[in-house]
């Protein structure tokens, strides 16, 4: 069967706030805020849809999710300066595939590259965004929406119901408990070309790690929740620990990295994702691997 047979895009997209929401708030969320504008796709939805068109900010985004690879990406659907709608082909190497609609060309949900047809070599635009529990989202981002179930779907998204959390049973979409095995978790960081990974155990033991990445200072910490995790630039090379959900250094700051001293600059935010072992190995293989 095709894939856009198999998992199909919502009939009707709804999203509510937080007063309205129906999605538990242990569930995890991709989430993504432009113009002060946040809104949240639980992942057990997202991971059965593959993608999800909305607007945010004035602008098109396109939220997808490969439930194989465990990685969550959202993109500006814009090639060569127009709007382009794409669908789910395949996959390529576990990682789904997506084909627009104008050219035929192939594009890779990891990265939002084109890897074959007429736009082969060219990039989605990728939008920052974080993946975190609701609850976490929500605290930050008071007014943000989220995205309901769509009733046409429920018995596809409660097949998804343990994925959050790591006990799905499916050969594909189970959950390594061990260190570096092929469906391990990691946490995968980028500056530029640079990037590193980072065993999911180290980081549940630890909450905070200190690392360097293109010779620049940063850390990478997992809230109290032991679900959401932030990556951020350490001003100064400075050492961090964490406290509760505080993140200690020279000064202290959020786990969002933002100062708790009105007069500190808030920390930067870098890249980082969740995934699968395999993922990101296959797909960053020219990585710096965190020694345990």
């Amino acid at each position: 069967m095709a894939a856009d047979k198999m998992f199909y895009q919502p009939g009707q997209l709804t999203l509510a706030d937080s007063v309205s929401n129906t999605i538990p708030l242990n569930k995890l969320v991709l989430g993504i805020q432009i113009n002060n504008e946040a809104k949240a796709y639980p992942i057990q939805l997202i991971a059965y849809h593959h993608q999800v068109l909305d607007t945010l900010g004035g602008k098109p985004i396109m939220v997808t999710y490969c439930s194989v690879c465990r990685t969550g990406r959202i993109f500006e659907p814009v090639v060569n300066g127009t709007p382009e709608t794409f669908r789910l082909v395949g996959m390529d190497h576990f990682n789904a595939m997506f084909e627009d609609q104008t050219t035929g060309s192939w594009w890779r949900q990891v990265s939002g590259e084109a890897i074959a047809g007429p736009l082969k070599g060219s990039t989605l635009p990728e939008l920052k965004s974080e993946q975190s529990s609701l609850k976490q989202w929500l605290e930050r981002y008071p007014n943000s929406l989220v995205m309901q179930r769509d009733s046409t779907f429920n018995e596809e998204y409660d097949d998804l119901d343990d994925y959050d959390f790591g006990i799905e049973r499916g050969d594909l979409t189970r959950t390594d408990t061990l260190s570096w095995k092929e469906k391990s978790w990691v946490v995968g960081i980028e500056i530029g070309e640079d990037s590193k990974v980072v065993d999911w155990n180290q980081l549940k033991e630890e909450r905070v790690i200190n690392l360097e990445l293109g010779g620049r200072p940063i850390l990478l910490a997992l809230a109290q929740d032991t679900l959401s995790f932030f990556a951020h630039e350490r001003p100064d090379n400075t050492v961090f620990n964490i406290h509760n959900d505080t993140l200690m250094g020279k000064h202290k700051y959020t786990i969002w990295g933002e100062p708790i001293e009105d007069s500190i600059p808030p920390l930067k935010k870098i890249n980082a994702y969740q995934e699968f072992w395999h993922s990101w190995r296959t797909f960053h293989p020219n990585m710096e691997q965190n020694p345990l």
